[in-house]
């Protein structure tokens, strides 16, 4: 399979528009966060001649796809092995004071969710992996056999918003008991038998265990919550950032922390606004935007994405 092929950038163009106000000048700095396999980086660099990219990821394959790809840009690349709230080291490594872009694109990429070994897919056996980060210790087989039933519940209720969650706990440690869990569909066949036929008509049974497995092995949401303050306070005035989510949990995240710095931090009854009180960030769409109709078509991995953007128009001393 082609680099190419596997890939789609998702909401491609709105992220170009929202994010050129800030990259239309010489020397600006985009951080593509989530670089993946380079998708939206590679529109960036050929849509802006003078623009630096700093692409970050935790997946040493999707560097290095990204490295191939984005080789014709020479030294307009900065590639970094990191988790996106290592997004300040970085820059300081690379002497870079502050951006004028931050785009992330969450949520597992086309590479992971493709690689069948890796274990992300429910619909297709594999080893329970689940690791954005191949060098990294913690496995979706290891949450599985380690984690008592306490934990395991959790999981299942706060990363996979799974209603059945202590039934779903509750069968793993009795059967890990005889078996352990090495192979995906070992546990899609338990929680398939555990959820009740009314319940499954309504989806995949497994979908929600798999995300909630997912997040913990990777500890995405704890990773969101620092990188999102990391980004913003890495933009230089007038900087943009975009974010692409792709469920609840981390849109949650995303909005709060772009609203709470969109708003005056003056006490009520403050006649004046002082200058430290002020706005850090401008919202520039209402609400999160969805991909349009088009788009969900061409690509279905648009379907659940949810964006949302900022300016910086003040900066903290």
């Amino acid at each position: 399979m082609a680099d190419d092929d596997i890939h789609i950038p998702v909401m491609l163009e709105r992220t170009i528009e929202l994010l050129a106000p800030a990259l239309d000048k010489p020397g600006a700095v985009l951080v593509d966060a989530t670089l993946g396999m380079a998708g939206h980086a590679e529109a960036f660099l050929r849509r802006f001649p003078e623009v630096r990219l700093v692409g970050l990821d935790r997946d040493t394959d999707a560097l290095e796809i990204a490295r191939r790809r984005l080789a014709p840009f020479g030294d307009r690349v900065e590639f970094v092995h990191t988790v996106y709230d290592g997004i300040l080291d970085a820059l300081d490594e690379l002497d870079i004071a502050s951006v004028e872009g931050v785009l992330f694109d969450l949520g597992v990429s086309s590479l992971q969710l493709d690689t069948v070994e890796r274990g992300f897919a429910y619909s297709k056996d594999a080893p329970l992996d689940m690791r954005m980060d191949a060098t990294s210790g913690l496995t979706a087989e290891r949450v599985l056999a380690e984690y008592d039933e306490a934990s395991l519940r959790r999981i299942f209720y706060e990363y996979g918003e799974e209603k059945l969650a202590p039934r779903f706990a509750r069968r793993i440690v009795e059967q890990r008991a005889v078996t352990p869990f090495t192979r995906s569909a070992q546990l899609v066949d338990l929680i398939a038998k555990a959820t009740p036929a009314a319940v499954q008509r309504s989806g995949h049974p497994a979908k929600r265990v798999f995300q909630a497995l997912r997040i913990e092995v990777n500890q995405e949401l704890a990773v969101l919550e620092r990188a999102i303050p990391a980004a913003i306070d890495a933009l230089d005035e007038g900087g943009r950032i975009v974010v692409l989510a792709y469920q609840s949990l981390e849109d949650r995240i995303v909005k709060r922390e772009l609203q709470a710095r969109s708003r005056s931090t003056a006490p009520a009854g403050l006649p004046v606004e002082l200058p430290e009180h002020r706005p850090e960030l401008r919202l520039l769409v209402r609400g999160a935007e969805l991909a349009d109709d088009d788009e969900r078509a061409r690509n279905p991995r648009a379907t659940p994405v949810r964006l949302r953007a900022a300016e910086r128009i003040r900066r903290v001393a």
